[in-house]
């Protein structure tokens, strides 16, 4: 069983090759169709796996196939990045994978075995080329194995440019394809902290998403231990309120990373409060402001100090603590306590800034 195209459909796909597989030149927030609809002269019976289209230089199907073909046109979809004929490998791609939605991805063994553990979570076993020989589907013109794959045509494309180090962010993935994504590199035996280390497409992906969807890049980056990705989304935590943590996220955090983040909670607590109990440094007493008079300075201060800690978060903005100590300054008639109090309000500030917040 075979879907036999015609030359003009394929050619098609030659004239899209270049752009699809230069990620890069893609516009920044426009998004690139995973597959492309084409033509096919055969369709396939229900009972059968659909096999792809052979690839370009396959040999031409034989007079009896031709005969034997449906007329009537069918629309077969095909990998937009991962087609016959694509320049992403020197070598022509050698195996067929297909998505849970039918969409055919033109790949090449070796670059899949290269990156797996565990020969592609036993699928390549399954073909000549994992070395086993097992019950799976053959295009019938170009011989080429055909492999289904539970992921649906999103995730497999973002996992196969991941593979392949190839740019994908002009697919605008969402953070369930993303996170589905690392998951299946799992499932397929590749490393998550090679293929998603500092520098990678991914890595970067996953920080564009991180200050919308901080917790759950977080829970991803804990769950497969991926310390420098976690570190980058605790910064977007500080705001986060403790109970949206459920028991699923926790068990997925596992103890180490949500003790990390609890610690940095707590942590900028305790900093937040220590900075703020130490009032202004008193001035020597003078004809016009006494050590009476400076007392009443740092008894204000520590009730708009209590203020602020009593309800102490650690995502305190700096506005905040400007807001609430300000207007002390600006009620002392002795400039030498009003310098002092701005001396301590900016002193407070820079020491707040400087609190770690990130695991």
């Amino acid at each position: 069983m075979d879907f036999n195209m015609e030359p003009a459909d394929w050619d098609y796909f030659s004239s899209i090759g270049s752009s699809c597989s230069r990620g890069a030149d893609a516009p920044a927030f426009s998004s690139t169709p995973v597959s492309e609809a084409v033509h096919a002269r055969s369709l396939p019976s229900v009972s059968q796996i659909p096999t792809p289209p052979p690839s370009e230089g396959s040999p031409e199907p034989s007079s009896s196939s031709q005969d034997t073909a449906q007329p009537d046109a069918v629309t077969v979809a095909v990998s937009t990045a991962f087609f016959p004929g694509s320049q992403i490998d020197p070598l022509p791609s050698d195996l067929i994978l297909a998505s849970s939605d039918l969409v055919f991805f033109y790949v090449h063994s070796h670059r899949l075995l290269s990156s797996s553990s565990n020969k592609f979570n036993g699928l390549l076993g399954m073909t000549d080329h994992g070395g086993g020989a097992g019950t799976h589907a053959f295009d019938n013109v170009s011989g080429i194995p055909l492999v289904s794959v539970p992921e649906s045509s999103t995730v497999l494309n973002v996992l196969l440019h991941v593979l392949y180090h190839l740019p994908f962010s002009h697919y605008s993935p969402t953070t369930d394809t993303l996170v589905a994504t690392i998951s299946a590199l799992r499932t397929y035996g590749a490393q998550a902290k090679e293929y998603v280390a500092p520098g990678t497409h991914m890595f970067q992906m996953l920080l564009l998403h991180a200050p919308l969807n901080p917790l759950e890049i977080y829970t991803l980056a804990a769950a497969h231990d991926l310390y420098e990705l976690a570190v980058a989304a605790s910064a977007h935590l500080l705001s986060l309120q403790p109970f949206k943590i459920t028991d699923e996220m926790a068990e997925r955090m596992g103890a180490v990373y949500l003790k990390r983040l609890f610690f940095l909670y707590l942590g900028r607590i305790d900093a937040l409060k220590r900075i703020l109990t130490a009032p202004p440094v008193a001035h020597e007493p003078t004809l016009s402001c006494n050590f009476m008079q400076q007392k009443e300075m740092v008894r204000a201060w520590a009730l708009a100090a209590a203020y602020l800690a009593w309800d102490a978060k650690p995502d305190l903005p700096i506005s905040t603590i400007r807001q609430t100590m300000q207007p002390l300054a600006d009620k002392l008639a002795c400039d030498l306590c009003r310098q002092a109090m701005l001396d301590r309000i900016k002193d407070m500030i820079i020491q707040w800034s400087a609190v770690k917040a990130t695991i």
